[in-house]
């Protein structure tokens, strides 16, 4: 049974930005995110549940940039202003993702766990990345239902109870231990800066380099070296935001890197401006 949420406020509303959300400060201002982690039940799949809100009449749209990680989301949006509504499952993003918001609205997700919405959806991840079917092309006539009724509560916590609800009315009757290992293996990557190859992952987790290759493929939904670099520009990016006094050439080192040249490309293509500009820009150095 899902649980019951405070009216109009989810718990666990921090301050920040949720990580990976480039330009943070400008994005405090236009619009919030609050998060809360799962039930039990559906620890094994889902990272947390979230709620976006934003109230921008009168000013002008707002394009947010955002720096994905190798997760699922399913994703409720609903534009008061416009009337318009949209449920849709968004698969990895290999490049940049960006969303535009205006007048007022609020979208109500849930993000997976790597590995976390195999089970669900019933076949191998990599089929939906860089793509976002809608809700009802994978949970069929009952998703469209449930779209249709998350949209009509105003009601903030209603809304992430009946999503709760939902996907605990789907869930398998066994964890998959492939989807465990798989998100065991994403966050061996980002707790460890300094691992920068497959090689090293493989033989960290006890698991061949194709047999690695072939879990992410149908767990994650991407290959493990495109994982590995994410976290990479992640980490120099929330260092680049925290305010202090960055050494390029030693970052870029540590993340493995052989020039500081090459990670400034890298940097370049995945946030859309040097590390040193991005870093003046949020008030580091």
């Amino acid at each position: 049974m899902a649980r019951t949420f405070p009216p109009e406020s989810p718990p666990e509303s921090p301050p920040e930005s949720p990580p990976g959300v480039l330009n943070a400060r400008a994005a405090r201002e236009r619009f919030q995110v609050t998060r809360t982690a799962p039930p039990p039940g559906l620890a094994p799949y889902v990272d947390f549940f979230w709620v976006l809100v934003w109230d921008l009449r009168g000013r002008e749209p707002h394009r947010q940039k955002v720096l994905t990680r190798p997760s699922v989301h399913m994703t409720f949006t609903s534009y008061w202003t416009a009337g318009a509504t949209r449920a849709r499952i968004v698969g990895v993003v290999r490049d940049e993702f960006v969303e535009e918001i205006s007048g007022d609205g609020r979208v109500v997700g849930v993000g997976f766990l790597p590995g976390g919405f195999r089970p669900f959806l019933g076949a191998p991840v990599a089929g939906i990345t860089g793509r976002m079917p809608a809700v009802d092309d994978v949970f069929g006539p009952a998703g469209r239902a449930l779209g249709t009724e998350i949209a009509g509560l105003r009601d903030a916590g209603a809304a992430l109870a009946r999503l709760e609800s939902f996907l605990l009315e789907r869930c398998p009757d066994a964890p998959d231990p492939r989807a465990e290992r798989a998100a065991r293996a994403v966050a061996h990557i980002a707790a460890r800066p300094a691992l920068v190859r497959v090689g090293d992952l493989a033989a960290d987790l006890g698991i061949g380099p194709r047999s690695l290759q072939r879990l992410f493929q149908e767990y994650v939904g991407i290959g493990p070296k495109w994982v590995i670099r994410r976290y990479r520009m992640l980490e120099a990016a929330e260092r680049a935001a925290a305010g202090t006094g960055v050494d390029w050439a030693e970052l870029a080192a540590e993340l493995g890197y052989a020039d500081q040249a090459h990670f400034t490309r890298d940097f370049t293509a995945a946030v859309g401006t040097s590390p040193a500009r991005y870093a003046r820009a949020q008030g580091g150095a």
